[in-house]
């Protein structure tokens, strides 16, 4: 009855791509649990915006982490969120999160009728995809699970020992996987013996949200003369290399008028702080911490400044772009997907500050420069519109039904 059912399913979600305009855009297509991190990270936040995005198309989308995830700010009548609490016992010393998620996963597919899981970041929701679509096949239900994978999981954590074995198997047991950028889909081949196909979706955008709106008031209150600003945003972690943002900073600071505004936190923002005393540019430099409304802080940048050692793709530089910012990055990872060189802005070798720092007092030389480069960044992010590439995890999902069906 089971597999039936979600055959009629399939069919009708088939033909609801090549007859949209017969369907009023309430219309259910599918039911999707989106499993994430709820945090600011980039895996959280492409994951949640993905959600609310499908949810306006008609979809029916189920949050299932946690805590409500921070990009979760907007209420949608297909919107469901599902926390999973964690059991407290004496006996266990560690977390058991991963084994109450994959009961939550168990009870929301059977009694909200899900017709595809799909989770973010490999370890562990793909491993716990996989036991909760083991128990649920036990009790005559099948159902698919898609993992996307976003970096750090394959780059960083995935390959330590430990969680290696996991990685791999959950990889090639997943219905559907998925890499967000060509740089990360070769790096995971290159790791892991892969035998599963990964499909490239690449992060994306909304335009409506990210956009240079008038903010002159709060740009006069962080440059009151008319200064510069350069801006990073991060996690602060070492992967970052957060420090080269405060030298480039003095290095321009030296040329011309400039401010730093440092969004995020993590465990190099005191010695950020500490190096800003030392370099003597307190005065001009702000730590405004974690920020839900990252968007309008943006639109009074002039340039973003993202230095990383690592990047599976930078979605922090296609924020910036949106808002007509124009990017002063390393050419890492999957940064040369996203920042066009000499176009969209420039990119350096990993640590090469007098580059950087050469490439950013280009874009500022005059305001002329400056003002083509913003139109340029911004015709660069064009191209990750969410409505482009959310149609692009459509129709995998939709394909995906349709094939496990048969």
């Amino acid at each position: 009855m089971v597999t039936k059912l979600r055959i009629d399913c399939c069919r009708l979600n088939q033909w609801a791509f090549f007859c949209k305009k017969a369907f009023k855009p309430s219309t259910l297509l599918m039911k999707i649990g989106i499993v994430c991190y709820p945090t600011f990270g980039g895996s959280g936040v492409v994951a949640t915006e993905l959600g609310i995005s499908m949810a306006r198309r008609g979809h029916h989308v189920h949050f299932i982490t946690y805590k409500q995830p921070a990009r979760l700010l907007t209420y949608d009548a297909n919107i469901y969120f599902h926390e999973v609490s964690n059991f407290d016992y004496p006996l266990f010393e560690h977390s058991t999160y991963d084994l109450a998620l994959a009961s939550t996963l168990v009870d929301i597919v059977k009694f909200e009728k899900l017709d595809l899981l799909h989770v973010h970041y490999a370890i562990p929701h793909a491993a716990v995809a996989y036991l909760a679509k083991m128990i649920l096949k036990d009790q005559g239900i099948d159902i698919p699970f898609i993992t996307t994978l976003h970096g750090t999981d394959i780059t960083l954590v995935g390959q330590d020992k430990s969680f290696a074995p996991v990685v791999e198997f959950s990889i090639n047991h997943s219905d559907g996987v998925t890499a967000v950028s060509e740089f990360l889909k070769a790096e995971t081949l290159s790791i892991f013996n892969i035998n599963n196909d990964i499909e490239v979706i690449p992060n994306f955008i909304d335009l409506k949200r990210f956009s240079r709106s008038n903010k002159e008031h709060f740009k006069k209150a962080i440059a009151p003369d008319g200064e510069r600003i350069l801006m990073h945003v991060s996690n602060f972690r070492k992967v970052k290399r957060i420090q080269d943002v405060m030298h480039i900073f003095k290095n321009v600071r030296d040329v011309m008028p400039s401010k730093l505004i440092l969004i995020g936190d993590g465990p190099e923002r005191r010695p950020m702080e500490t190096l800003c005393r030392e370099l003597g540019l307190c005065e001009d430099c702000r730590f405004l911490g974690k920020q839900e409304a990252i968007e309008e802080i943006l639109a009074v940048a002039d340039v973003f400044l993202l230095p990383s050692a690592h990047e599976s793709f930078g979605l922090a530089a296609l924020e910036a772009m949106a808002c007509e910012v124009p990017v002063v990055s390393s050419n890492t990872g999957g940064l040369p997907e996203v920042n066009k060189h000499g176009f969209s802005g420039f990119m350096s070798d990993v640590g090469d500050v007098d580059a950087m720092t050469q490439n950013t007092l280009k874009i500022l030389s005059s305001d002329e420069a400056l003002s083509q480069f913003r139109k340029q960044a911004y015709a660069q992010a064009k191209k990750f519109d969410v409505a482009h590439v959310v149609e692009q995890y459509e129709k995998y999902y939709n394909s995906l039904l349709v094939h496990h069906a048969s």
